[in-house]
């Protein structure tokens, strides 16, 4: 069986089956191909592994924002405030009851 008969067989959904070397050899053009909506499984030892898709529009959280069911926070987090000065590190009372 060739390499090219493996990836056919294990493709799904009609997606093309690439193998790891494939893929890692001709990365762009295999993101080219994802960036026009295509899909690819990632095949290794003919087996798949992977699936390659498109990234969608939205992140979840976009998505939750706009159902309504989270709300953004309306400022940007305060910066902690600066450390208090002192001598010693934060394991040093412990030590000291230990003795």
């Amino acid at each position: 069986m060739t390499t090219s008969m493996k990836q056919k067989s294990a493709t799904s959904g009609g997606a093309p089956g690439v193998g790891v070397r494939d893929l890692r050899d001709n990365l762009s053009r295999h993101l080219k191909t994802i960036r026009a909506g295509g899909e690819i499984t990632v095949t290794g030892h003919g087996k798949p592994i992977a699936r390659l898709v498109p990234c969608e529009g939205m992140s979840k959280f976009e998505k939750l924002v706009a159902e309504g069911r989270i709300t953004p926070a309306e400022r940007p987090k305060m910066p902690l405030p600066p450390a208090l000065p002192g001598e010693g590190g934060a394991s040093d009372p412990i030590d000291e009851q230990r003795g």
